[in-house]
């Protein structure tokens, strides 16, 4: 199979993030390059209390309708609806030329339903159990937002969750991309979806030394690669792509957003929580996907960070950044304006690399400035940058030293 025949077309998108409600909402909050993190009234009594948290809904985006929405867990209802928006995106219309047996859907998730199973757990302990809500397991269960989307969709090819922590939605692409090019489907709906800011979550982030600490200025917390930066800002929020075979996608008219033509995965095996040194294994998944792709080093324009804002993964990063590609390719961080998303963070940033590529500008990282920058990368900082991206890698790494690296193309 050559390169050409092994990339699949990224036709829609679909976001839901502390930005805004839709994929315009969203890719302008990025643009503006202003942090979405604020006090978090759930997380008052918290030693970091504050959050980037998705914003309420307008009508028309957060209905479900039908009477659903009451079994649904928080990461589920965005999964659905950000899968409603990137299908429609696709120009598809499930029950209208849609063979849902053909149509596969892949959602991954780090800690689904954290908070309901939060939430239940208090009413049980303070009335017992007549108190627990007979929906607490599938609003607990991982693979419940593939299973709702499915459901929602008519979609009955194949449907699973993925969980690698913080890479779990870009691992949901690569599981997608793998059921395209095998011919198990057609069509693949897929991404990420968390909604776990939750007391208990938030503070055992910050019992370990992930958060940072910058209460007093919330929105200037989160600052990826900036030589002051203390922690990550815990966010919600989903993406939900819709990927097709190339061939099959320009068969009906549709160039899509940018080619996913490449994947590269490894793992660490060194530490529960922390990276192995200098991003060397981590440097396996990103030449995997190069080769994969077709590319060289050298043909990489753009590199979507994985930029949490920790000491330690931005010095990991930069190295594996300087080492691998170092001719300069610009770099962006989204986690400066959105906050960490935990297991929707990679699915947000692989669609934000995608609208990169199409609309040729790079979003600036947030509370970056040339001066603050610790390392000798090209942040792109202030304001967005036009740029016609030939190449991009789109970086995930999470707890368990799980490590996905995705390359895009231009449609």
């Amino acid at each position: 199979m050559t390169t050409a025949d092994r990339s699949v077309a990224v036709t829609g998108l679909g976001l839901i993030t502390p930005a805004g409600a839709g994929r315009e909402a969203t890719w302008a909050g990025l643009l503006r390059g202003t942090s979405a993190a604020a006090r978090d009234p759930e997380l008052k009594c918290c030693p970091v209390d504050f959050s980037c948290r998705i914003p309420e809904l307008p009508p028309a985006v957060g209905r479900i309708g039908g009477g659903k929405a009451w079994r649904m867990g928080r990461f589920t209802r965005h999964a659905v609806l950000a899968a409603r928006e990137a299908v429609a995106d696709a120009g598809l219309r499930p029950g209208d030329g849609w063979d849902g047996a053909r149509v596969a859907v892949i959602v991954g998730s780090g800690l689904a339903g954290a908070a309901h199973l939060e939430d239940q757990t208090l009413r049980f302990h303070q009335g017992g159990p007549e108190l627990v809500a007979p929906t607490l397991v599938p609003m607990l269960i991982s693979n419940m937002a593939a299973g709702e989307v499915a459901l929602d969709l008519g979609a009955r090819g194949p449907s699973l969750a993925t969980d690698s922590a913080c890479a779990s939605g870009a691992s949901a692409l690569v599981v997608a991309r793998d059921l395209l090019l095998s011919g198990a489907c057609d069509i693949a709906v897929a991404g990420g979806s968390e909604a776990a800011v939750t007391p208990v979550v938030t503070t055992g982030f910050q019992r370990m030394g992930a958060l940072s600490a910058r209460g007093g200025e919330p929105a200037a917390a989160s600052r990826p690669f900036a030589a002051d930066r203390d922690g990550f800002v815990i966010a919600e929020g989903a993406a939900i792509c819709v990927l097709e075979r190339t061939a099959d996608a320009r068969a009906r008219g549709r160039r899509g957003y940018a080619l996913l033509a490449g994947a590269g995965q490894s793992t660490d095996a060194h530490h529960p929580t922390a990276p192995a040194p200098g991003g060397v294994v981590a440097e396996t998944a990103l030449r995997a996907a190069l080769a994969d792709a077709g590319l060289s080093a050298s043909d990489v324009d753009h590199v979507d960070a994985h930029g949490t804002s920790t000491p330690l993964n931005d010095l990991t990063e930069a190295e594996l950044i300087g080492r691998v590609l170092p001719h300069g390719p610009s770099v962006t961080a989204p986690k400066g304006v959105l906050g960490h998303s935990l297991g929707a963070a990679g699915a947000i940033e692989a669609a934000v690399t995608a609208l990169t590529i199409h609309h040729g500008t790079v979003p600036p990282i947030a509370n970056l400035t040339p001066r603050d920058l610790e390392f000798d990368l090209d942040c792109v900082t202030g304001a967005p940058r036009a740029q016609r991206v030939r190449a991009a890698v789109s970086h995930s790494f999470g707890f368990g030293g799980h490590n996905v690296v995705l390359a895009l193309i231009p449609a």
